[in-house]
């Protein structure tokens, strides 16, 4: 007898649970506020300009601007979602900046040179070959032989021992070092890092519902000033950021 009463009170409190989770479901989570909203005091992000390396319209509705080392996995990763990303929505325009981790990747800094000596002979357009070409052949984590930064130069037919004057000679390594203090401005902590820059607000209904496409909320700043910006930290799935544009697109 002890025994089914036992059997009959476990039902019955699973059913309560059951039905109490049904009501949840139910109801109008929309209205509701985020559960974690890590607001960022004072997001500093330099304005973009003509010498940006940029893919897409300079008047995109939405500009990523972000902050990547080239020997991180994960922004090896994030290269590609990008280039989907921004090849797929003409609203959508990417800017690279450099923010090579020392500490974790030696080699990194000296890539970032070499994409800008690539820049310094062929413009935005070899910029960009040249770093999709360094994230293709390393495998992360400082694996790149440095022998192959001029010979990818080579086979984009670049001129080589100008290039290799230019590697040697450092000329851009103040450009690289204002990017990673922009970086730090910008509430980086780690790559890749993304900001994205939006013509208009982002409104609190639209900060809710990105806070609810992320696997964790930490992984998003809103500035509650500047409320154009909105920060990413780590390489979000494509799916995910497909989603983030479309909330923007929409409202």
């Amino acid at each position: 007898m002890q025994n089914n009463q036992q059997l009959a009170g476990a039902i019955l409190l699973a059913g309560v649970i059951i039905a109490g989770a049904i009501l949840l479901k139910d109801s109008d989570s929309s209205l509701a506020p985020p559960a974690v909203n890590r607001a960022v005091a004072d997001i500093q992000v330099r304005a973009v300009s003509i010498e940006e390396h940029l893919r897409g319209k300079a008047d995109a509705k939405i500009i990523i601007i972000e902050y990547s080392d080239t020997e991180c996995p994960f922004c090896k990763v994030f290269q590609g979602t990008l280039q989907d990303i921004v090849s797929a929505n003409k609203e959508v325009a990417w800017v690279y900046r450099h923010y090579p981790i020392p500490k974790l990747h030696q080699k990194a800094f000296r890539e970032a040179m070499a994409t800008e000596c690539a820049w310094e002979q062929g413009g935005n357009d070899v910029f960009w070959i040249y770093l999709d070409e360094v994230f293709a052949r390393t495998t992360s984590n400082d694996s790149l032989d440095p022998a192959e930064l001029p010979k990818i130069a080579g086979d984009m037919g670049l001129d080589v021992p100008v290039f290799n004057a230019c590697l040697e000679s450092g000329k851009f390594r103040q450009k690289i070092e204002k990017d990673m203090e922009d970086g730090q401005l910008a509430g980086v902590t780690g790559t890749p890092h993304s900001v994205f820059i939006l013509k208009k607000d982002i409104s609190p209904k639209q900060q809710a519902a990105i806070i609810r496409v992320l696997p964790k909320p930490e992984y998003v700043s809103f500035d509650p000033e500047k409320k154009n910006l909105l920060g990413l930290s780590g390489a979000m799935p494509e799916k995910m950021i497909e989603k983030i544009i479309e909330i923007f697109l929409s409202l």
